[in-house]
């Protein structure tokens, strides 16, 4: 609890996985991707609850060793690789809180994709959207200037024959993956992760969200 509020985080991590199969039990030094975010969650002391929500029995009983509640099994339904985490959200902040019969004020999704993250990023996330009253906070990274949407093609931006030089760029972020931090209304009445008065957390450090096997690599060196 933090500032008397109750918060709830919610490791999104269903079985299924198209390039990397059981992705999120893949090791890295001998500790599946769900762990990393168990160990991690364990070291915050301001969390009231940490869990799991998988379509995977077995990525919930892995997730148990490792600190995270499993007091669910995620439907069918809304366990697809096309379906939103919005919905999965709802689902498990509506489920958690009827079966544990009470309420969480935040919501924080921590993507077992995303293991470079630090302790320290999702407590000040926390701090700063309780401080300006945001209904969401995501991190995110400054984007490389080799993949700025202005030096792309001619018809993917107006300015881009203009561009000569990288000082010429606007700066550009984009989510990181490392967390995503909502409020209980936000979920429930806003029916967002993202709304007109969200905010941002700039993480300076390198981040990796695994969706190939070279990213996988990379992290493995990193770590």
């Amino acid at each position: 609890m933090y500032k008397k509020k109750s918060i709830l985080v919610v490791v999104l991590a269903r079985g299924g996985s198209k390039t990397i199969k059981n992705k999120n039990l893949v090791k890295i030094k001998k500790i599946p991707l769900v762990g990393l975010v168990g160990k991690l969650v364990k070291k915050m002391k301001i969390i009231d609850k940490a869990l799991v929500s998988t379509d995977s029995d077995r990525i919930g009983k892995t997730s148990q060793k490792y600190g995270l509640d499993y007091i669910f099994k995620r439907p069918k339904n809304i366990s697809g690789n096309i379906v939103s985490d919005f919905k999965v959200l709802e689902h498990a902040l509506k489920t958690t809180e009827k079966i544990l019969r009470r309420k969480f004020d935040i919501i924080i999704s921590l993507p077992p994709t995303s293991p470079l993250r630090d302790k320290n990023y999702i407590e000040k996330g926390i701090k700063k959207l309780i401080k300006n009253k945001f209904d969401s906070l995501w991190t995110v990274s400054k984007t490389d200037t080799k993949f700025h949407p202005e030096k792309q093609l001619i018809y993917f931006h107006r300015n881009g024959p203009s561009i000569i030089a990288r000082q010429q760029l606007s700066d550009m972020y984009h989510r990181n993956g490392v967390a995503y931090i909502m409020t209980r209304d936000c979920i429930l009445k806003k029916k967002k992760l993202l709304t007109n008065n969200s905010g941002y957390l700039i993480i300076n450090k390198k981040q990796i969200s695994i969706d190939t096997f070279e990213d996988l690599n990379n992290v493995r060196k990193l770590i």
